[in-house]
């Protein structure tokens, strides 16, 4: 399963409008997208409750995981591109 690290660029950590556009883009992929920090256990990215529960801060990596398919690594591009963009701007 194609993964990737990216670090957390909003000031106020991964909050309700870049984790809401993260679920909503992992959801529609219709793969199984996990996130989490590196080394720890990760959740679901497609449940909301779950990535805010994870408390992630500005600065901070976290590591997404894309179920194997063949648009896997545009999916995770995308959602990496979400965690690197600081939407507090």
């Amino acid at each position: 399963m194609p993964s990737q690290i990216g670090t957390v660029a909003s000031k106020i950590g991964l909050h309700a409008r870049p984790a809401a556009l993260l679920v909503k883009a992992a959801s529609s992929s219709k793969l199984n997208v996990t996130i989490g920090r590196p080394g720890e256990k990760a959740v679901n990215a497609s449940s909301l409750l779950m990535v805010l529960a994870l408390g992630v801060k500005c600065g901070e990596s976290v590591e997404i995981t894309v179920s194997e398919d063949s648009k896997a690594q545009v999916i995770l591009e995308e959602l990496l591109q979400i965690i690197t963009t600081n939407y507090d701007e």
